[in-house]
């Protein structure tokens, strides 16, 4: 059970940091302007901040198994944004990726990273 516990929270974790938070992080470094949805008003810059930071930076933690559920935190709520608040009122197939991140994220914080992770690790070494 570890096993697929450890293949799905960084296969999860893969596919966010490297197929969304990748290319957002990509674009806050290159500079110029930035067109994002601008969350509670705190503009699109401090919105996609906020996005890579869980998208690249929680997902990459999310791999490792370190500080696992911390790190799922901001996941959740990001794709609960993204489900609820930004693809609010489309169709269904432009927020079905997000609920299933955010199911996802739900089911590892209540699971945890399992004994292949860095927690696991540092937790037997206390």
């Amino acid at each position: 059970m570890d096993g697929i516990l450890f293949l799905f929270r960084a296969l999860t974790g893969a596919t966010m940091a490297f197929g969304h938070g990748l290319g957002k992080f990509q674009k806050l470094m290159a500079g110029g302007e930035i067109k994002f949805y601008s969350f509670l008003g705190m503009g699109p810059e401090i919105s996609l901040v906020l996005a890579v930071g869980a998208e690249f930076f929680a997902a990459i933690f999310l791999i490792l198994g370190l500080w696992t559920r911390f790190s799922l935190v901001p996941l959740i709520i990001t794709m609960g944004v993204a489900a609820f608040v930004v693809h609010n009122g489309d169709p269904f197939n432009k927020m079905e990726m997000a609920l299933l991140y955010f199911a996802s994220y739900l089911l590892l914080l209540f699971t945890g990273p399992g004994k292949y992770s860095l927690d696991s690790l540092i937790a037997s070494k206390k």
